[in-house]
């Protein structure tokens, strides 16, 4: 689905990724982790068009994106959400669906000033289309709230939702259990599944390992911009260096275990 060559990027004399190669199979759930600043949230800026590579290649479905911008990205079939939660607080949950939902319309804001009955039975089919989709993230009871109303966990749903509207094939969550209660968690972990059973491509940054390796079938883990493991989540929670880029050394430890006793 998703084949990442050699890829670099630096900020100045600042080296953030580091001729990172990663290739995320078609249909399933893969997991990003790594410690704070090792450069996961730029790989997903290089793979969605938002920033591009010093040097290295990015291939999806067998079409090169270098140098595609981030919304002919996303007409290709590639959808994100981000850490920091971007949705339109002061609009409903489905106008915020309905937003990404317009992207693919054949109608312009033209029509709306002299509604056909082709636009008007667009309009009403694009609608329940927002419907099911809330519905696909357990929203569609809240469809005509506004999204300011809604608790931190339900807005990070429906940002998924909102992702959804955009028909991906692959799908990038960064961090989507951040701020989640233990009870929100678990929903979401099930809605995830959901939509890899259905056929979608996954691929999620996160820091609750717990979350993390109960969903993924592969995990990679980047360290200081470089790709320091990739295999099952048994593999990772055995692999050495995963361990060391999470906690130190073996030494590192033990005097931490020795100061705490």
């Amino acid at each position: 689905m998703l084949v990442l060559t050699g890829i670099s990027k630096s900020f100045g004399g600042l080296q953030v990724l580091d001729a990172v190669t990663l290739n995320i199979p078609r249909q399933g759930i893969f997991g990003l982790i790594g410690p704070n600043g090792a450069g996961k949230t730029t790989l997903f800026n290089i793979i969605t068009g938002m920033l591009s590579p010093s040097s290295g290649s990015i291939e999806f479905a067998g079409r090169h994106l270098n140098g595609m911008p981030a919304y002919q990205i996303t007409r290709q079939g590639v959808a994100r959400t981000f850490q920091n939660i971007r949705i339109f607080r002061e609009m409903t949950l489905i106008e915020n669906v309905l937003v990404a939902l317009a992207e693919r319309s054949r109608y312009s804001a033209l029509h709306m000033l002299v509604p056909s009955s082709g636009y008007r039975e667009a309009v009403a089919i694009e609608r329940d289309s927002a419907l099911e989709l809330l519905g696909r993230v357990g929203l569609a009871e809240k469809a005509d709230r506004m999204a300011e109303t809604l608790s931190y966990g339900e807005q990070r749903r429906l940002e998924i939702a909102r992702a959804l509207a955009t028909r991906p094939k692959l799908l990038l969550l960064d961090e989507p259990a951040a701020g989640m209660n233990s009870a929100e968690k678990l929903l979401l972990m099930d809605e995830i599944v959901k939509l890899g059973d259905g056929g979608l491509t996954l691929l999620i940054i996160e820091h609750d390992m717990r979350f993390i390796m109960g969903l993924s079938s592969q995990v990679a883990v980047l360290n200081f911009g470089r790709l320091i493991a990739q295999g099952t989540p048994e593999e990772i929670r055995a692999n050495g260096a995963v361990v060391e880029a999470y906690l130190g050394s073996d030494d590192e430890v033990q005097k931490q275990i020795g100061k705490r006793s």
